[in-house]
């Protein structure tokens, strides 16, 4: 950075409006010469650029229309530079489109006025260069042809500015038309000021004597010296060490301003164009996108799913992998929704402007906006799916935090709606939609909790409904099914607190039966055959009358005439529908009456004791110890008793 000693513009400026101009047009249609024109800088800096008389990287220059100070982003107007010409696209808010009057529409005006038009401006000029060379009724010739490529554009009404970077001619009258355009564009621009501080770095370099620098057009926020920024994707911290706004320095830069920002901390070899400062935590790197992909009405190929393209975002040119949420392609003119897997990682805000080039031959197809910036992976997307990815481009901004939220990918946070819904009241919008139910809110720990969609706990509901289908299904003689194995279906979700959520929902509304340690679907029970059923009477029978002596299940299965491989599940049947009870790890089965006269006469006999033996509770009960001992540690274990050294105790009744 230069030690400049001019004073900052920050400081006499505090009713300015900083907006940035960028130039569009065919190689050799005078931008650059215009810019010089206009502002006394010649932006063509590079010796290549002065030895070959092209562009060839962007140049930047200044021009004041008071209250409007303009940062003017001159872009190369070659065909191989477009790429470049992309990066200097990025933070536009109005356009300057230069057609040289002997020349008329070219290639590359086409192809930049594309790009400018893709990337959601709503104002602009266009300046017919080179003027003092042709005739008049030429030029009216020219005008025409113009008016016809322009129309259907942002730039359809836009002044035709006759100039001439030569004589002067027009240049006044176009400085006017481009006040009138920065006081249309000034008001739409103000809420970005407040945001956090943002920029998209075109380019990284070594000052010597100060270290590093980066620069880029501001896109929103502000900033001083000593802020700390982060380098994003790379998620690496830098101190600002120093700043200036076109060779000037200043304490502080704004929204609208081109930037070259010293920092601290860094090397300038591990930053690149492509990448964003911005205030910590406002930007999380991601490599899937939800995007509105809109074709442009005069490719020659639909763009297919699963395409390979090139995604340009910011300053940053990525390969990508398109991925419609419908459909197979996206015909010349269409629009659809659909996800971006990108190679490398990028940060992105709700609603920002993106460019899609071809892969081969690089063409640019088409373009969009971001419409959920760290989306999770859609791969079948459902209806639910599709019409949450709809409603994040709602002007409503309840409808779009709602579906922001159902479509996040991992933890979710309310500061987060400024940059995956374009919502800026988060806590308000964060109450309505807690208090209709939309959002829900799922205690983790007394500090800790989760807020999801509700919908996402309806889709989780409807998947334990299909898992408990399919077990009831196996198992036709369970009411219930152990609760882990069904958990163990839903091992893919990050929070067990999730799931326990949507089977309190099920249990509300009697749609499942759920206890501690097992679950199963409110109206699925045994369909037995009418020789199970008689098998099952004669268990019961064979249980109920063998008193405090229960049988085991080998005993009972060898007892049984008929069916006997339908003894295991009959029994277990029975024990989930309380009817019998399993005792002991031998595995006794005894009847609940039996069980109950037990327990008041173990009650009757303890009330005045200090406590029974084993041996006093078999003689109590009038049974050996191969069944008074299972029987001692059932009534230990549901709370009965409890065994202090070789006596057991009665356990006070609970109020």
């Amino acid at each position: 950075m230069q030690n400049d000693q001019r004073k900052p513009l920050t400081a006499n400026c505090l009713m300015q409006t900083d907006l940035i101009l960028g130039t569009a047009g065919h190689i050799d249609h005078g931008k650059t010469s215009l810019v010089k024109m206009l502002t006394g800088t010649q932006t063509d800096r590079l010796p290549e650029e002065k030895k070959r008389g092209i562009t060839i990287e962007l140049g930047y220059a200044q021009l004041s229309l008071p209250p409007y100070q303009l940062g003017i982003v001159d872009v190369p107007g070659h065909e191989k530079f477009v790429r470049q010409m992309l990066a200097g696209a990025t933070g536009m808010d109005l356009a300057m489109l230069v057609i040289a009057g002997d020349d008329s529409i070219k290639q590359q005006t086409l192809e930049h006025l594309d790009i400018i038009r893709l990337l959601n401006l709503s104002t602009g000029v266009i300046a017919l260069t080179k003027c003092d060379l042709v005739e008049a009724e030429w030029l009216e010739m020219v005008e025409e042809e113009i008016r016809g490529l322009v129309a259907g554009t942002f730039l359809a009404n836009a002044p035709i500015i006759r100039c001439s970077s030569k004589t002067g001619q027009g240049i006044d009258t176009l400085k006017v038309a481009l006040k009138t355009c920065c006081d249309r564009v000034a008001s739409e621009r103000q809420s970005a000021s407040t945001g956090p501080f943002r920029m998209a770095i075109d380019r990284s370099f070594s000052v010597e004597g100060h270290g590093t620098v980066v620069t880029g057009s501001v896109s929103s926020g502000s900033i001083t010296v000593g802020d700390t920024l982060e380098i994003q994707p790379a998620a690496v911290e830098a101190r600002v060490r120093g700043l200036q706004n076109h060779d000037s320095s200043a304490t502080g830069v704004s929204r609208g301003q081109r930037a070259a920002i010293n920092l601290a901390g860094i090397h300038h070899l591990d930053i690149q164009r492509g990448q964003e400062i911005c205030e910590p935590g406002h930007l999380l790197a991601s490599t899937i996108l939800l995007v509105r992909i809109a074709m442009l009405p005069n490719i020659v190929r639909p763009l297919r799913d699963r395409a390979r393209v090139r995604f340009h975002l910011g300053t940053a040119e990525l390969m990508a992998n398109v991925r419609l949420l419908s459909g197979e392609s996206i015909a010349a003119g269409e629009t659809s929704i659909a996800q971006l897997y990108l190679n490398d990682p990028c940060v992105a805000v709700w609603n920002q402007p993106f460019v899609v080039r071809s892969e081969s031959p690089v063409e640019t197809i088409g373009g969009g906006v971001v419409l959920h910036p760290n989306v999770t992976l859609l791969k079948r997307p459902t209806p639910v799916d599709i019409r949450h990815a709809e409603s994040m481009s709602s002007k409503d901004d309840l409808v779009r935090a709602a579906a922001s939220v159902y479509l996040n990918a991992g933890d979710w946070r309310c500061s987060d709606w400024p940059r995956i819904a374009g919502v800026m009241d988060a806590d308000t919008a964060y109450q309505q939609l807690t208090h209709s139910g939309d959002l829900v809110e799922i205690r983790l720990t007394q500090s800790r909790q989760l807020v999801t969609h509700s919908d996402r706990l309806a889709q989780i509901g409807d998947r334990i409904v299909k898992v408990l289908t399919r077990l009831h299904d196996q198992y036709p003689l369970r009411f219930n099914h152990p609760r882990n194995v069904v958990e163990n279906e839903f091992s893919y979700l990050e929070q067990p607190a999730v799931l326990a959520a949507a089977m309190d929902i099920l249990k509300n509304s009697k749609t499942i039966n759920a206890n501690v340690n097992t679950i199963g679907l409110d109206g699925r029970g045994p369909k037995l055959s009418k020789g199970q059923k008689v098998l099952l009477q004669w268990l019961l029978d064979e249980i109920n009358g063998a008193g405090l002596e229960g049988p085991t299940e080998k005993i009972l299965q060898s007892a049984a005439t008929k069916n006997k491989d339908s003894v295991s599940e009959l029994l277990k049947m029975a024990v989930e529908n309380n009817d019998i009870i399993k005792v002991g790890s031998g595995g006794f089965y005894f009847g609940v009456g039996a069980l109950d006269a037990a327990k008041k006469g173990l009650a009757a006999a303890m009330e005045n004791s200090d406590g029974m033996t084993v041996s006093d509770i078999r003689q109590v009960l009038g049974v050996s110890r191969k069944f008074s001992v299972p029987i001692c540690e059932y009534l230990d274990n549901a709370g009965f008793t409890r065994r202090d050294g070789d006596k057991r105790h009665l356990m006070p009744k609970s109020e």
